[in-house]
């Protein structure tokens, strides 16, 4: 008998027109669309439905919108398809942002409140630090070793830190914009398969995020937050949160901290997981548990078509 874990994408998995098909074909997945556009005040479904994908790629829109998507995924497997998530689910986790996706999956809150606080967290990130100042590059191919020592040798006083731990060669770095591209040429001497700059607009996941963090404190300390009705692995810990405050610290350290996603993975084939479920838009995260553990199952789900052959194999 499989063992599911449902996992929940991050930013990059956005497409204009991602969750359309859902919405026309299914009423609870129009209400989740309806549920955010009335939490944030404007019609973010319409952004997401038409684009344009400059406008949808804005950290504060992609952030609500992909959680929007995994929410109506999980709410038409939930009540078109009669999913018991405690019942059939084992553990719960996102890549980043996704994070929030698989605490509201959890009821740790609620759409509302996941929508609102990611529209924070998108504006906050976006605030802190000055357009073109800072930036992400990918490193394929290199280990964990070679990564801190490209980091340590090109910070050059700047500020320069692994932001995400992808797994299967892949390690995210992020920092002071100098110091990205002397990563760059560093990467290249010390004969890196392929490192390449990421088409973001901030330096996510470092410690440049620090008035972001704050931010997020100050928001989280007031949000509702409930003990999820199954466990969510956090990206921060790659370790089991429960506790309403347990979730809170997370969240907030998540926003200048590392995301140990291949980590993640590894503690939940270790819990005896052995089919992960993508819910939402894009089949990034399907790709990277493949790389970490060629073993498992994976499968994306994301359309009405993918919700059908879903609950066949339950």
């Amino acid at each position: 008998m499989a063992v599911y874990a449902f996992i929940f994408p991050g930013q990059g998995s956005q497409s204009v027109g991602m969750g359309a098909d859902l919405a026309a074909a299914f009423p609870s997945a129009r209400a989740v669309f309806e549920e955010v556009d009335e939490a944030l005040g404007e019609k973010l479904s319409k952004t997401i439905f038409e684009g344009p994908m400059e406008a949808l790629t804005s950290t504060e829109n992609a952030q609500p919108a992909l959680m929007a998507v995994s929410m109506a995924v999980l709410r038409v497997l939930e009540e078109q398809g009669g999913l018991d998530l405690a019942g059939k689910v084992t553990l719960l986790a996102g890549h980043s942002l996704g994070e929030y996706a698989a605490l509201a999956a959890g009821r740790a809150f609620g759409v509302t409140e996941a929508a609102r606080l990611l529209r924070t967290r998108g504006l906050a990130m976006q605030k802190a630090v000055p357009a073109g100042e800072g930036g992400m590059a990918a490193l394929i191919g290199a280990t964990l070793a070679q990564t801190q020592e490209i980091c340590e040798k090109a910070a050059q006083g700047g500020v320069l830190e692994i932001a995400n731990d992808n797994g299967g060669g892949q390690i995210v770095i992020s920092g002071t914009m100098a110091a990205i591209d002397n990563a760059i040429a560093l990467a290249k001497e010390m004969k890196i398969k392929r490192a390449v700059k990421l088409p973001v607009s901030a330096p996510f996941h470092s410690s440049l995020m620090r008035p972001a963090e704050d931010v997020m404190a100050e928001a989280l300390a007031k949000a509702d937050i409930a003990a999820p009705i199954v466990p969510v692995i956090a990206n921060v810990t790659a370790d089991k949160v429960s506790d309403p405050d347990a979730i809170r610290q997370a969240l907030t350290k998540q926003v200048t901290g590392r995301v140990r996603w291949r980590e993640s993975v590894e503690a939940m084939t270790s819990m005896g997981v052995d089919t992960f479920v993508e819910i939402g838009a894009g089949k990034v995260l399907s790709g990277l548990v493949r790389r970490i553990d060629p073993e498992v199952s994976t499968s994306s789900v994301g359309t009405p078509a993918d919700i059908e052959t879903l609950l066949k194999s339950f």
